[in-house]
């Protein structure tokens, strides 16, 4: 696949991104602060859905664990901002605090041969290591440099500042400017790259990982690159969030986080981008709006949605309406091919 090849395989994402960048400058003018506020946090969380759909959907890895990077991310930023007195290198060392310990633990596991199932496994029980060690760093006696753990209380995050300007910060309308940017950068990256020869052979891979050690593709290297790209991407998530929110907690390595992620990609789509992050914006304002009301138990309607997805809609809502609209241009293609032929006779 050439240049214009891999441009003309985009053009879906470019839409998309078109949209979001319209959105982007229309939202400040339409909505309230309040819900700004909430929906740099939506952004967030679809940034980390993103990440997961690339790495389980286009690399076949399924990580239970996406969120330990997200959270990571976020700890990392906020304990580089306290020390470093800015957000502008607080925000690489986020990045490459996540994608590091990923490449770590990715060459273990991958070049180890461990199996999917016991991947998963592993990436969960690291999420809930961090969970429980950080929730036992009360006190003054755990800090990274002048920055307190601060334990299950949490953290506040400093806010983001114009670059290498720490006296600059940014209000919540900005802060939602960088957070729609970023997701949109992400997910035109992320689409760029699965179009590569890096993200095709990723896709071989996942669908036959013998046959594509056969052609000669080392499959390790390739599992290791899309799974540390997927953490640093997960770790943009989690410094938005812990702006969006302006604390981090231990709370954010929980089973229930772990488990939402992984409900955001199914019921989107795997094997799309657009899905999860869609899917990820729908299920954060059914729950934050059944949050208001004390009939329906928010993991109950999560559950059943889940459920509901598995076995009715298994390929995910995006990768469905798809398959719709392509049946349903099918035979109005044809019609006119029928039609056109007629007049040709």
């Amino acid at each position: 696949m050439n240049g214009n090849d891999t441009l003309r395989a985009m053009k879906p994402v470019f839409v998309f991104a078109l949209i979001g960048i319209l959105f982007m400058f229309a939202a400040p003018y339409a909505l309230q602060l309040f819900t700004i506020i909430n929906l740099t946090t939506a952004i967030a969380l679809a940034v980390l859905a993103l990440s997961l759909a690339l790495v389980w959907g286009y690399g076949g890895i399924l990580c239970f664990g996406q969120v330990a990077f997200f959270g990571l991310g976020a700890y990392a930023y906020t304990i580089a901002a306290i020390n470093f007195g800015g957000s502008t290198w607080a925000i690489l060392v986020a990045v490459a605090v996540a994608a590091a310990f990923a490449a770590l633990l990715g060459y273990f596991v991958f070049f180890g041969r461990v199996s999917d199932v016991y991947l998963g496994v592993i990436t969960l029980t690291v999420t809930l290591i961090f969970f429980s060690l950080i929730r036992r760093t009360s006190g003054p006696d755990y800090k990274i440099g002048n920055a307190l753990i601060g334990g299950f209380n949490g953290v506040t995050s400093p806010p983001l500042n114009l670059p290498w300007n720490t006296s600059s910060f940014l209000f919540p309308e900005h802060v939602f400017y960088v957070a729609m940017a970023a997701l949109i950068l992400s997910y035109v990256f992320c689409g760029w790259l699965v179009n590569t020869r890096f993200g095709r052979v990723c896709a071989a891979i996942r669908e036959n990982e013998l046959r594509s050690e056969l052609l000669g593709y080392d499959s390790r290297l390739y599992k290791l690159g899309i799974f540390t790209i997927a953490a640093g991407i997960a770790a943009i998530g989690g410094v938005l969030f812990c702006n969006g929110v302006g604390r981090i907690t231990p709370d954010v390595f929980n089973l229930y986080n772990a488990a939402l992620t992984i409900i955001w990609v199914i019921v989107g789509g795997r094997g799309t981008l657009i899905g999860p992050i869609a899917a990820t914006f729908g299920l954060f304002y059914l729950t934050s709006a059944l949050g208001g009301q004390s009939v329906l138990n928010n993991n109950l309607v999560l559950g059943v949605i889940l459920i509901f997805f598995v076995l009715l809609v298994p390929k995910g809502v995006a990768p469905t309406m798809t398959d719709w609209f392509t049946k349903r241009r099918k035979p109005a293609h044809n019609s006119r091919r029928r039609r056109k032929k007629g007049r040709n006779t």
